[in-house]
């Protein structure tokens, strides 16, 4: 690892100290999930889970791009790891990250993560020029109940003119649950008011993988992630 040499003149000598200079590293990547149900007005995401092999690793680093039907992916993290590796302290780090891919056009896209294809991505055409058919509540959080299949969905809508009115579920047929919290509109004025919720909802139990992902639209486009192990 290259090293920075720091030097200070004091009164009567000068203190040169090395300093590590951070670089980039790649970090494997251990989980890929896909969620089925993006359509060309959506911005498409997939999730990624791993671990930071120590603490001297910092601050995963995602870059993705699209080029034709191939979605790239790679993960980095800031290594701050010392010639002496004894010095890091041996504990993983976990992270579960949302990757935005953007808007894309209908068609089957390849999702490849670090030069290693993960998975294919489907995406249709739009039924209409919304950006979504629904309105999502503004979830902020997903704690999951521990000893049984239920959630609870936490957060904050910017009005009362839209209350929660159901959750619906459908999966990837393999290992991702897309949650998707619905609102209706019971009045057409939309004051600011920030209104917390509360919803507590159970997980279907129609998949095989024992680790699935928890994938929640919201409001503004994006989602909240959790895994959930069954």
């Amino acid at each position: 690892m290259k090293k920075l040499i720091l030097c200070t003149i004091l009164p009567f000598f000068s203190l040169c100290v090395q300093a590590q200079t951070p670089i980039i590293s790649p970090v494997p990547v251990d989980k890929v999930f896909i969620p089925k149900g993006f359509d060309s007005n959506d911005m498409a995401e997939v999730v990624i889970s791993g671990f930071l092999p120590n603490l001297c690793y910092k601050s995963p680093i995602v870059k993705s791009e699209v080029i034709g039907n191939d979605i790239i992916v790679s993960v980095y993290a800031i290594n701050m790891e010392p010639e002496n590796q004894l010095e890091c302290t041996r504990m993983i780090v976990p992270f579960l990250i949302p990757i935005n891919v953007g808007v894309l056009d209908r068609g089957q896209y390849s999702v490849k993560i670090n030069q290693s294809e993960k998975g294919q991505m489907k995406i249709t055409e739009a039924l209409s020029p919304a950006v979504d058919e629904h309105v999502y509540a503004y979830v902020e959080n997903v704690l999951i109940k521990p000893g049984s299949k239920s959630i609870i969905l936490k957060g904050h809508n910017p009005s009362d003119c839209y209350v929660f009115d159901r959750v619906d579920y459908f999966h990837n047929d393999k290992d991702v649950y897309s949650v998707l919290p619905k609102m209706k509109q019971v009045s057409p004025d939309c004051p600011k008011k920030m209104v917390p919720f509360t919803i507590e909802t159970e997980i279907p139990d129609d998949l095989e993988e024992q680790v699935v992902l928890l994938h929640v639209r919201t409001m503004n486009g994006k989602s909240v992630n959790a895994v959930f192990e069954k």
